[in-house]
């Protein structure tokens, strides 16, 4: 099938309804086939009685074989259309006994109605469906909530009312329009935002829903103002000779922009600043954050002394007079204002220290049969910088001539965080502490742990989800701060020590258990004289807190500060409940409609397989599968779960006429086979991903504790 050309095909008549008009809208595309020297409008095409889609999408025209097309106009040549009294009427009304055909576009002017769902019928003008309403209490006119322009609320041909939305009346020409543009993914009610029942009814009254993407999705750069960033020193004496809106990247002129808002900027120089991992607040931002009473009580990060600040308090005393104007960041100051009540979504934040990384790029070279080793090689590297952008290779050490793949960045992330999860720098089953590791603490594995944890977190990768809560309050309170429980302990003969001392029922008991531990509770400075029965809540606690806290007192350090990097942990602390749920739950469970929703369709893709999909989707929800959703998105991403900052790009599905599924984890796309049945279709799905994965683990098994 050849593409218009400019002006050529123009002039060229429709086979079947005899016009040269090329009005998308409202007949469809005009195609034309040179080869055969055939023209057509699409509608006219597919809402041809006599005629079924036999062939491939490529073959013929849309599907539609070029026999078949020539048989139909044959058989419409015998027919007269019952509006113009011309020949070639290969539409007919599909009401019994109604014997009325006529063209496309005929049928239009005449206001038949054709539905483009189902099998593709048509009413005519006698027999087309009705909206009913129960009663009209409309007595003045309302306007169409797509145009504005006001109409007279009932319901006609011209004029449709919603489903979902009483109030809610549109043009046809309005709403197919609007059809058009946003396809089937975005086109819904513009009241309530319901899909499913008012695209129902809008296809049962003739509106045509594209199976594409909405137009302005497919626009190329169509959100490229929303990238700018805002470059300009506003510091009180910029100390810059090229000026306020010099910027010079990985030099001391760079501009950094504040944490909160954005909306400010000071050059690294003038607020001295030593690197752009440091966080900056501007002024207004700064006494918001630090005079909160949640920021009092946490104890986070304290400013300097002011009498040791020298030029820097100038510089800060306030921001260069602007223009008043209203900003996201003006918006963000005043919900700052609100103090404790202020809340923030995870994602938010993630995208917001996702700014600082640079469009430059550090290729890591990783084997995934030593993941962490060479992670940590790439990670220590003198010219790693954590804001650039990671790119990932994969090498084995089999390969004798080097040869490297290309990896996905989110699947490294994700492997990465499974060793993190089992290695020995943490104890516990489910909710993990810190454990004491002199040879991690030698080799300063606890720093790196924690700057790897930053990194993955701004650079997309997945939740940790495996911290305990007292952990989680010892990074966010401080561990002065923190009370632990006797979950935390996962050393079995301290945990039953502790419990002895909480069940002992008198003042003998207490000191029989002291007794048998002395070496230890004089060992941990937790040796205390008893004197009354009370006296055991106070040694239990003692104990708790030296196992928990204090015995990896050196570890914690360490930890905290790798979690610096990026400015991680001062957003931690400054959001705890935003960052609680994925540092200490596991995310939610995925569902037929998380996927579903997930992934977007690219180009015109097949209708069946499409219907296939999502029918495999449920089925796999209902348990009708041995594969999981997690493991479907395994198999396209490479991540069990979605990652707070998101995926990078836009998981997308596409359909390719092939036997089985193909995912690409650096796309993060899936390739979905086209097949004839849908029992074809689960099968050769479920035997891809099953075999896919299986294979990869037992690949992986012996590097995952390694």
């Amino acid at each position: 099938m050849n593409e218009n050309k400019p002006g050529a095909s123009q002039n060229l008549a429709c086979v079947f309804c005899r016009k040269n008009d090329d009005c998308p809208n409202k007949y469809g595309e005009k195609k034309t086939n040179e080869k055969w020297n055939l023209t057509v409008h699409y509608y006219c095409l597919l809402m041809s009685s006599g005629i079924w889609q036999r062939g491939k999408e490529e073959e013929g025209v849309y599907g539609f074989l070029i026999e078949d097309i020539r048989k139909e106009v044959n058989r419409a040549s015998k027919l007269k259309c019952c509006i113009c009294k011309k020949t070639g009427a290969s539409i007919g009304c599909v009401a019994p006994r109604c014997k009325r055909s006529y063209h496309f576009p005929c049928g239009l002017q005449r206001e038949c109605i054709f539905q483009f769902t189902g099998n593709f019928a048509s009413f005519c003008w006698k027999h087309r469906p009705v909206q009913i309403i129960s009663s009209n209490n409309y007595r003045d006119s309302l306007p169409c909530t797509i145009c504005l322009e006001f109409i007279e609320p009932i319901p006609t041909y011209s004029i449709l009312r919603s489903p979902c939305c009483k109030n809610a009346w549109f043009h046809r020409d309005c709403l197919q329009v609007q059809a058009i543009n946003a396809g089937v993914f975005f086109f819904r009610c513009t009241i309530c935002n319901n899909s499913d029942i008012f695209q129902k009814e809008m296809l049962r009254m003739g509106i045509h829903i594209p199976e594409k993407d909405a137009s302005w999705e497919l626009e190329e750069n169509a959100y490229q103002e929303l990238l700018q960033h805002y470059e300009h020193c506003d510091v009180r004496r910029c100390r810059c000779k090229e000026g306020r809106d010099y910027n010079a990247p990985d030099s001391k002129w760079e501009i950094k922009r504040c944490q909160c808002c954005g909306s400010s900027g000071t050059h690294l120089a003038c607020s001295s600043l030593r690197s752009w991992e440091q966080n900056w607040e501007c002024l207004e931002c700064r006494g918001i954050l630090y005079n909160s009473e949640d920021f009092q009580k946490a104890k986070k990060h304290t400013l300097p002394n002011t009498n040791s600040m020298g030029i820097t308090d100038c510089l800060l005393e306030e921001s260069s007079p602007k223009l008043p104007r209203q900003s996201p960041g003006a918006q963000h100051k005043d919900l700052l204002r609100q103090g404790s009540k202020f809340r923030r979504d995870v994602s938010t934040i993630m995208m917001e220290l996702g700014f600082q990384i640079k469009k430059k790029t550090k290729r890591l070279w990783i084997n995934k049969a030593n993941i962490w080793n060479s992670a940590l090689d790439g990670f220590r590297n003198q010219n790693f910088n954590p804001s650039y952008t990671i790119e990932v290779a994969y090498i084995s050490e089999n390969d004798n001539f080097g040869r490297e793949h290309p990896g996905s960045k989110q699947e490294f992330l994700s492997l990465l965080m499974q060793h993190l999860e089992n290695s020995p720098i943490f104890e516990g089953s489910l909710s993990k502490n810190l454990s004491l590791n002199s040879q991690a603490l030698k080799e300063n594995l606890y720093y790196e742990a924690g700057k790897i944890l930053a990194i993955s977190l701004v650079h997309g990768g997945p939740s940790p989800g495996f911290f305990s809560k007292t952990l989680f309050n010892c990074l966010v309170y401080g561990p002065e701060n923190t009370q632990p429980i006797l979950d935390d302990v996962s050393d079995f003969d301290v945990a039953q020590i502790i419990i002895r001392v909480n069940t002992a029922t008198n003042v003998a008991d207490l000191n029989s258990v002291v007794n048998e531990c002395y070496n230890y509770l004089e060992l941990i400075g937790c040796l205390r004289l008893i004197t009354s029965l009370s006296d055991k809540y106070m040694l239990a606690k003692d104990i708790l807190v030296y196992h928990v806290i204090k015995r990896v007192q050196a570890p914690f350090e360490s930890f905290k500060q790798g979690l610096k990097t990026l400015g991680v942990l001062e957003k931690i602390q400054t959001y705890p409940e935003a960052f609680y749920s994925i540092f200490c739950h596991k995310p939610e469970n995925l569902s037929a409609k998380i996927l579903s929703d997930l992934f977007t369709v690219r180009t015109l893709s097949d209708v069946q397989a499409l219907g296939f999909w999502n029918s495999y989707l449920q089925a796999v929800e209902d348990g009708k599968s041995a594969i999981t959703m997690e493991d479907i998105l395994i198999f396209a991403t490479g991540c069990s779960s979605i990652p707070p900052a998101g995926f990078k790009p836009t998981p997308s599905i596409e359909c390719l006429h092939m036997d089985f599924p193909i995912g690409n984890k650096c796309n993060n796309c899936l390739a979905l086979p086209i097949t004839n049945t849908y029992q074809e279709f689960q099968e050769n799905m479920d035997f891809a991903i099953r075999n896919t994965l299986r294979l990869e683990k037992e690949e992986g098994s012996h590097y995952i504790g390694h």
